[in-house]
């Protein structure tokens, strides 16, 4: 819940501020339709117009993203220009847009000025109202420690002492104390008992969530500390270096603080990703779903006594394992086996060499039957798999899941654990199974430090266009 609780509450924000959006509408409409007694000339009936606003609703949310309005620091009123100037102009913008929406489209939305000035109005008011009852909740629940993130506070510096300070007497801030790593002198009288003698002591013994780096001692390997364990990692800088800071600056009380991230993909980003997610995996399983059930019908007659969906465990965002669902390609004798133990078992150890040395693939494998080998080439053993990305096991687009086994392969296993895993990726568009297992690796790191929109856009058509070539894992 902690590692989550700011993607849970941008989560919130959108969803309540679509609500709010959408209420302020057919609020405007009932005040100039059932309130003002002016005549007027409005064909669309209360539901017709609120089908539209429904419709269009991304639209605003995307004002309202593009205004800074999900930033955590906004959010908490600790950005230049406050909240509710935002939300003014949010408001005059999302009207605004409607209105030439309304022109080109013709669907005659605001046929009075009047009603265009209300809605203005009302969206101010119900997503500010929206928004602080969330603060309210959010800060509620911070209170009794819900969601809350366990900070440690590392580095020689007058500013562990304000951080130290403002954390232990601010509850609401979201972070709660777990460590101090500094020396007493910098450490407050009545917290003394949270002081550790080391990094890797507090690590161990804490279960934080976040570090706060104050000085710039070991900066690489604190760093390398919070990468490795999936912790969020803050530096503080000087002031000479506040003009030249990277990644996210906010305020953890009167104190500037520095996000370093290791991807790209966090914050808002990462609530579009899942709602993208979501649309497409629902969408995709009705298209599919009579495919589905064909292929399931033929594997399960061609072998009644093993089930036509076969379940593995494997690794996700945060080290998380989770079942991931696939056709069964492979015969039942050599389920569950590695590649190592399936060649023995069948008595063709000479094929485990050719097979790692061809990154993992052999054409014509004998383990695969002649089913599993149509699916995997259209790659339709992988449709089970949109359930897991409707469930939040995975993402359409990101690393390929690793199996438990494979970690220590890994030198950079904690990066590709930053994100969720995909169903297709940077790596199988980059040739598919044409490139060496380090390329592949190589690739999928590259995603996670370079995640963008427009690269997640580009492997999303790039493997429409590989699936409709056959260019599966045959």
């Amino acid at each position: 819940m902690r590692k989550k609780s700011d993607f849970i509450l941008r989560l919130c924000l959108v969803i309540g501020d679509a609500l709010a959006l959408i209420l302020s509408f057919a609020m405007a409409y009932f005040i100039r339709v059932h309130v003002d007694p002016r005549p007027y000339v409005f064909e669309a009936q209360l539901l017709d117009f609120t089908v539209t606003i429904v419709l269009l609703v991304p639209i605003m949310l995307v004002i309202l993203a593009a205004l800074g309005l999900y930033k955590k620091s906004i959010f908490l009123g600790k950005a230049r220009l406050p909240e509710r100037a935002r939300l003014v102009l949010a408001a005059m913008l999302t009207v605004s847009a409607l209105i030439v929406y309304d022109f080109f489209v013709g669907e005659n939305l605001f046929p009075v000025r009047v009603m265009a000035v209300t809605a203005v109005a009302l969206c101010f008011v119900f997503l500010l109202c929206e928004r602080i009852l969330v603060r309210f909740i959010v800060r509620q629940m911070f209170r009794n420690e819900y969601g809350a993130k366990r900070a440690i506070i590392i580095g020689n510096h007058k500013n562990t002492e304000y951080l130290a300070d403002y954390i232990a007497a601010t509850p609401e801030s979201g972070y709660r104390l777990a460590g101090v790593v500094a020396n007493r002198r910098f450490i407050p009288r009545d917290l003394k008992t949270h002081q550790y003698s080391s990094l890797k002591d507090a690590l161990r013994k804490a279960r934080a969530d976040v570090i706060f780096q104050t000085d710039e001692k070991s900066t690489k390997y604190v760093y390398r500390q919070a990468v490795s364990r999936h912790l969020l990692y803050y530096f503080v800088p000087s002031e000479t270096a506040l003009s030249s800071h990277f990644g996210d600056l906010e305020l953890v009380g009167n104190t500037p603080a520095v996000l370093v991230k290791v991807t790209p993909l966090s914050g808002g980003y990462a609530v579009v990703k899942r709602a993208f997610d979501i649309v497409f995996s629902l969408v995709a399983i009705v298209l599919t779903i009579i495919p589905m059930m064909i292929i399931w019908i033929i594997s399960k007659l061609s072998d009644i006594k093993h089930s036509p969906i076969y379940v593995d465990d494997r690794l996700t965002q945060y080290n998380r394992k989770f079942r991931c669902y696939k056709f069964r390609s492979m015969k039942s004798e050599y389920s569950g086996m590695t590649a190592e133990e399936a060649f023995i078992k069948m008595g063709k150890p000479e094929l485990i060499k050719k097979y790692r040395r061809d990154g993992d693939y052999m054409k014509n494998d004998p383990r695969i039957t002649r089913l599993g080998h149509f699916i995997r080439r259209a790659s339709l053993d992988e449709l089970p798999q949109l359930f897991n990305i409707l469930k939040g096991d995975i993402s359409l687009i990101g690393p390929r899941a690793l199996l438990p086994g494979e970690l220590r392969d890994y030198g950079d296993r904690s990066l590709l654990l930053t994100v969720k895993s995909g169903l297709t990726g940077f790596a199988q568009v980059s040739g598919r199974r044409n490139i060496s297992f380090e390329e592949r690796r190589a690739l999928d790191i590259y995603y996670v430090k370079n995640w963008s929109l427009m690269l997640d856009l580009s492997i999303f058509f790039k493997t429409i266009a590989a699936v409709f070539r056959g260019e599966g894992a045959k």
